[in-house]
């Protein structure tokens, strides 16, 4: 059993419902999970056996809930933006990807600012 639930673990648990609403409403939400030999895959994001709204609702999403549940640590980093960006190419969804990378900044700090000459 981890600490008392944080500030952190509220907001978490409150975004964790927006993008499950976010994926229902895109109907990425799925009914049925898939198999426990694709749940147990070794790769980062499931990215063989699992598509990227699977692994969200049936990986990412539950464990996080677990964590909040028993107040575990969270994460003290998190990247799944990019990886939400590359999977959700050529579709419209871009309050999924804003909610994603709303948590991607809750674990670990909003992004630095850019240190490139050629941005500023």
């Amino acid at each position: 059993m981890g600490s008392e639930l944080t500030d952190t673990h509220i907001a978490l648990a409150k975004l964790l419902s927006r993008l499950q609403a976010g994926l229902q409403a895109q109907q990425l939400w799925a009914s049925t999970p898939p198999s426990q030999a694709a749940l147990s895959s070794t790769q980062p994001f499931c990215v063989d056996t699992l598509s990227f709204e699977q692994w969200l609702q049936f990986v990412m999403i539950v464990r996080f809930r677990g964590m909040i549940q028993t107040s575990m640590p969270l994460p003290g980093n998190s990247d799944m933006a990019a990886m939400a960006t590359e999977a959700f190419k050529g579709r419209s969804l871009p309050a999924v990807v804003a909610i994603i990378r709303a948590i991607d900044e809750l674990l670990s700090g909003p992004p630095p600012a850019s240190t490139n000459k050629l941005t500023r």
